[in-house]
């Protein structure tokens, strides 16, 4: 029996969990052309990752001079998840069988963001005692609930604190998964 080699090999993206996973370089276009014109004032912002697919979409903002523009907010929130729900559900479903992803939905209203339901993907992961102090730390500090908590607490930190450094990372790597792509297949 001849092994087939599956995916592209070594390197990014992804290694062996990645090689059965399809494409999602055009998600951003599929949603715009799927998703109806009058749910959200301007294109989604849609970003993948290697399990989901998160599509935020903004709603109009209240009129000026509300003055319960909080509950209005919410209000809207409300509506839109719940007068979308069954078109929402059969655009994730076409998206899951294109994509090989779920899909969540958020809005955002008037620098409100709330995201529906999505996934929380447990991560393994292996530290040693320092790193396993920090977290513990933090835990009985009541900064997090768990070391779970307190491990994404601090993913988040440093995604905010090193955005430009990981924007760069990204696109040095974009660029090379294009000279690999372009380079001799063998």
């Amino acid at each position: 029996m001849r092994h087939q080699p599956r995916g592209r090999g070594f390197g990014r993206p992804g290694g062996w969990q990645q090689a059965d996973v399809p494409d999602a370089g055009d998600a951003a276009d599929w949603f715009a052309g799927r998703l109806p014109d009058d749910w959200f004032a301007g294109p989604a912002i849609v970003e993948v990752d290697r399990e989901e697919i998160v599509v935020i979409g903004e709603l109009p903002k209240p009129a000026e001079g509300d003055s319960e523009a909080e509950a209005t907010v919410q209000g809207r929130i409300a509506r839109f998840r719940e007068t979308t729900r069954p078109q929402r559900m059969q655009i994730a479903d076409e998206a899951e069988a294109r994509y090989g992803r779920k899909v969540a939905w958020g809005v955002a209203v008037d620098g409100t963001h709330t995201l529906f339901t999505h996934l929380a993907v447990p991560v393994m992961t292996r530290l040693r005692q320092p790193e396993r102090k920090v977290l513990d730390t933090l835990v009985d500090a009541g900064v997090a609930r768990s070391r779970a908590d307190a491990l994404a607490w601090t993913v988040r930190l440093a995604g905010e604190h090193a955005q430009e450094w990981l924007d760069e990372l990204r696109a040095a790597m974009s660029k090379v998964d294009d000279l690999r792509s372009e380079g001799p297949q063998l």
